[in-house]
């Protein structure tokens, strides 16, 4: 009986760990059951006018532990239609494990909220912030500060 309320007491702990962990926040966001975070989108001032730029902008190539992450956006009349990511760590199958899930779901992220007011991915801290810092120059350059 003791035997089983450790395995029980640990296998609890343990679940508690893995639930405190929680991914960068770069914009406002909840927290939903479960300890998943939910992004709320804040109106920021790099949502432009509909007269606004257009145009594709290469972001800046980020240095990151694990290689350098770049981000370019496509513009039309100041709403962004399009983030790519053509620039990523995927040298080992680590990083294409990860990043698999994390570019695309960056991306997404990206085109709900309109600006860089993201959430980052939770086990991709370091291409998190790489993306995060690459989509502030890409939307500095298309003027969408």
């Amino acid at each position: 009986m003791k035997r089983a309320l450790l395995i029980a007491g640990g296998t609890v702990g343990g679940l508690g760990a893995v639930l405190s962990i929680t991914p960068p926040q770069f914009g406002s966001s909840s927290t939903v059951a479960g300890g998943i975070q939910k992004t709320t989108p804040t109106p920021a001032a790099t949502t432009a006018a509909a007269s606004g730029p257009s145009g594709t902008f290469m972001g800046d190539s980020i240095n990151t532990q694990f290689g350098p992450v770049q981000v370019a956006i496509t513009v039309s009349s100041g709403k962004i239609t399009k983030v790519a990511v053509p620039v990523y760590p995927n040298s080992s199958g680590r990083d294409q494990q990860i990043n698999s899930q994390a570019v695309p779901w960056l991306i997404q992220e990206a085109m709900k909220v309109q600006s860089s007011n993201i959430q980052g991915v939770g086990g991709a801290s370091y291409t998190s912030q790489g993306f995060y810092d690459s989509l502030v120059s890409a939307l500095a350059k298309a003027g969408m500060k």
